[in-house]
This record gives structure tokens, C-alpha cells and sequence, in this order.
């Protein structure tokens, strides 16, 4: 997974945005307006490490910041139509190489991808600190067993 990780950033073209403001602006997009807390809280960073983060994004007019309704004090970040367009372009380079790679795999194995992917993606969202599998499953044995 790192290597295709590394595979999918190596097609982003030069002078595209960061790893964290994608992650940022891919926050945004799906769960809507946050605090800077809630997003750091949720891309497993410290809220001072993503301050920087927060300024460029906002004075490249791709994020908007307002004060929080409950708490004036508290700013609530808001990804705008400009980073919305930003985050679909990033994600259309890495889509188009990502669909032209796919073509070596069958369909059923395309759905395999899909649903392996479904997931990680649920593996990547479980709480930080749970310990174990559910039923006991011995992660490490699965992963090890040949195909």
C-alpha cells in the first residue's frame, strides 16, 4: 500500500498541493465545515502543526475561515469553490492513471479492489487506542497466508 501510495503522489503534477492540505480540503469536502481541532483530530495531527496548513490554504482562497456560531473564539474552516476545484483536479490526475493501470485486471478483480479498498478505508477510520480484531482474528496470520 505505501508503494502505491508513493506511485499515486508521483503522478500529481509539479507544484500541486501538499499531502496535508489534500488532506485538508479532502475533509472539508466530505464531512463539510470543522473546527481546526476536528480536523487535526482527524488526520492524527497536533491542531499547532496544521496552523500553517490553515493560513496558506485560506490566503489561496481555497479554504474560508468564520467564527463559530456557539463560540465566537472558535473558528470554523469551510473549503471553498476554489478548493473544491483544487481537490477534483488533484484527485482527476491520480484517477486517470489509476483507471488506465486498472485496465491489466478483470473485472472481478477490479470489484476485488474495490471492496479490499472499502475496507482499508474502514480499517484507516477505526479509533485510535481499540486494540484487537473482532471474533479474534489474528491480522498479522491473515495477512501472511498465500493467496
Amino acid at each position: 500500500m505505501t508503494r502505491l501510495g508513493r506511485r499515486l503522489r508521483a503522478e500529481r503534477p509539479a507544484g500541486a498541493l501538499s499531502g496535508t492540505k489534500l488532506s485538508v480540503l479532502g475533509h472539508l469536502y466530505r464531512l463539510g465545515p470543522s473546527t481546526p481541532g476536528a480536523i487535526a483530530a482527524a488526520e492524527r495531527h497536533q491542531p499547532q502543526s496544521l496552523s500553517r496548513t490553515f493560513a496558506e490554504l485560506q490566503a489561496a482562497g481555497l479554504i474560508s475561515r468564520r467564527p463559530g456560531e456557539r463560540d465566537r473564539r472558535a473558528a470554523v474552516l469551510t473549503i471553498t469553490p476554489a478548493g473544491r476545484e483544487a481537490l477534483v483536479r488533484d484527485m482527476a490526475d491520480r484517477d486517470a492513471w489509476l483507471a488506465q493501470a486498472l485496465d491489466i485486471f478483470t473485472q472481478a478483480e477490479v470489484d476485488l479492489l474495490r471492496i479490499a479498498a472499502g475496507l482499508l478505508e474502514s480499517l484507516a477510520d477505526r479509533p485510535v487506542g481499540l486494540r484487537g480484531l473482532a471474533g479474534g482474528t489474528d491480522l498479522g496470520a491473515v495477512l501472511e497466508q498465500p493467496a
